[in-house]
């Protein structure tokens, strides 16, 4: 699933957020930056220590907040951490909105031309799929037609259910257009 927002693409997929060609893939983190499970896991695994190591150097920051890092060992060139959460784990619409635009605004800044976001807040944050789908779609596409550096964004979710939403979500918001 495709769509054009401005001089941008979104495109949903399901796969391996760490397998991405992108040049940069982003973390739904906490605001301390330290890298646990899930999402942030895999990436720590994958890419090495090195990874977590340079991000809690930036912390904390405030939830809403990104800081970006190198991806280690990772294809791509690029971590953006987006504190999704506090300490106490815990996504709001709000986080998960502030997170996904301040992580575009981040590459915008940065000239980063693509960018893999997962399903923010929906592992260990325990916020719902479905409205986790609508808050990211509509910050992405509030975002990037405020941009100009960013080509492509990649929204990557590693379930079949959690993919349909967010598919679904993309669809419904184009309808309407």
């Amino acid at each position: 699933m495709e769509v054009r927002v401005g001089k941008a693409r979104i495109r949903v997929v399901l796969g391996d957020i760490t397998e991405q060609d992108t040049d940069a893939i982003a973390n739904a983190a906490n605001d301390h930056l330290w890298m646990g499970s899930g999402v942030a896991g895999a990436i720590k695994s994958k890419g090495g220590e090195e990874i977590e190591l340079e991000a809690m150097k930036q912390g904390p920051i405030p939830v809403g907040s990104a800081v970006i890092t190198g991806a280690g060992r990772l294809p791509q060139r690029y971590v953006i951490h987006a504190a999704v959460m506090g300490q106490k784990l815990e996504a709001t619409e709000d986080s998960i909105r502030d997170a996904t635009c301040s992580a575009l605004m981040l590459c915008e800044e940065k000239k980063i031309s693509s960018v893999s976001l997962p399903a923010f807040g929906t592992g260990v944050g325990r916020f719902p799929a479905a409205r986790c789908a609508e808050i990211m779609v509509d910050a992405c596409i509030d975002t990037l037609l405020k941009t100009k550096n960013i080509s492509e964004v990649r929204l990557v979710l590693f379930d079949k259910p959690t993919f349909d939403k967010f598919v679904s979500t993309l669809e419904s918001r184009f309808k309407r257009r």
